[in-house]
């Protein structure tokens, strides 16, 4: 099978969609399909490369970019099989929305010469508009998005829930029988319970975006609740890069903390995995619908360290609260702080917990069972490959 993932972002930028769509690929060219990632050129990457896991990644210079949309016209015949006029290049074109600049290119393949391909949508998150250059340049995506979910045989996410709840809830009720759930997958051979006791200092550990786009991941939230926590023998691992650590590191010092530590080198997965082995509880305090799963979540689960995060539809529905972890008011620094001291306090309900976590995301999250179910979606809308 030949399938296109068509997405805004993609390693090594660092980011939740991207992220999930590398585990979906890398998957899928394991099971020997023939894929191939377009993503936007945003750092002068090598326009075109294989991965080592066999995959390529095809770099598109935009003709017009704001923030993580990019305007990409060349997907118009990047799509078409150039060696033929009659047959487009792939199976299936899997359009990762929201993609402002990239989705609309898509929708109008799929107008000249999308008799030749199997159309697939996976909605990620409702886009939060908090300027006017955003509200701008995400119109002529949101005029075309209703033709988009028309024209599309199926429509994937990672979870129904937060669809349901969704600023596109209309569409899942007018078009049900499209829309597929196939929650994320993690590296669970990666992604570790740790061979060795932790330390006896207790870690709390963030990971996310610390840019703008991020900005709905709620760092400030957290340091303030920390900032109040009465148990003195814990530290606060916050890893992640961007232009607000500048602002949140000026937050805790004011608040007078000198237990946050900012990490925002580039870490690999291998170091990602150490730190998340090292941590006692993870925390995701998102504050709003633009977190929609959480794929951090996973990788804590998998490495047997039991989380904290917001409910929210689509992250409350990732694990089972007070099984593999505790779900918290979204914006509530009070509710998140107790439920960090409750944590902290109690090493064998941690334990419990953890390993619930890591039990949980070898029966449901593993990315090989995360290829299968995509594969099962491709094979359904398209039953002659």
């Amino acid at each position: 099978m030949k399938i296109a993932h068509i997405v805004c972002t993609f390693p090594p930028y660092k980011g939740g969609m991207g992220n999930s769509v590398f585990q979906f690929v890398k998957v899928l060219a394991e099971r020997n399909h023939d894929v191939a990632v377009f993503t936007p050129n945003y750092s002068g990457l090598a326009r075109e490369e294989k991965s080592k896991e066999g995959f390529k990644i095809i770099r598109l210079t935009p003709w017009l970019k704001y923030g993580n949309g990019a305007f990409l016209p060349q997907l118009l015949w990047k799509l078409k099989d150039p060696r033929s006029k009659s047959r487009a290049g792939f199976d299936i074109v899997h359009l990762h929305y929201p993609f402002f600049g990239g989705a609309e290119a898509v929708w109008l393949a799929k107008i000249l010469h999308g008799a030749e391909f199997k159309l697939v949508v996976h909605y990620h998150m409702d886009a939060v508009i908090r300027s006017l250059p955003q509200k701008i340049f995400s119109w002529p995506s949101r005029l075309i998005r209703d033709s988009l979910f028309k024209k599309a045989e199926a429509v994937t996410c990672a979870s129904l829930d937060y669809i349901k709840h969704s600023e596109v809830n209309y569409l899942y009720e007018k078009y049900k029988n499209k829309f597929y759930e196939v929650p994320f997958g993690v590296d669970i051979d990666k992604f570790r319970p740790a061979d060795k006791p932790k330390a006896e200092e207790k870690i709390i550990l963030f990971v996310g975006g610390l840019d703008k786009a991020h900005y709905f991941k709620g760092v400030e939230i957290l340091i303030k609740a920390f900032s109040e926590l009465a148990d003195g023998n814990c530290r606060l691992l916050i890893i992640g890069r961007g232009e607000l650590r500048e602002k949140y590191e000026k937050q805790a010092e004011e608040l007078g903390v000198g237990r946050i530590e900012f990490i925002s080198d580039v870490v690999s997965d291998s170091e990602l995995a150490g730190y998340y082995q090292k941590a006692d509880v993870f925390v995701m305090p998102s504050i709003n619908k633009g977190e929609a799963f959480g794929m951090v979540l996973l990788e804590a689960m998998a490495c047997a360290v039991p989380v904290i995060a917001s409910n929210l539809p689509g992250v409350r529905n990732v694990f089972q609260n007070g099984v593999q972890g505790l779900l918290i008011e979204p914006g509530d620094a009070d509710d998140l702080k107790n439920k960090m001291e409750l944590m902290l306090s109690d090493n064998g309900k941690r334990r419990e917990m953890g390993r619930a976590g890591r039990k949980l995301a070898e029966e449901k999250y593993s990315r090989e069972k995360a290829g299968e179910r995509m594969e099962e979606v491709y094979k359904h809308i398209h039953p002659l490959l």
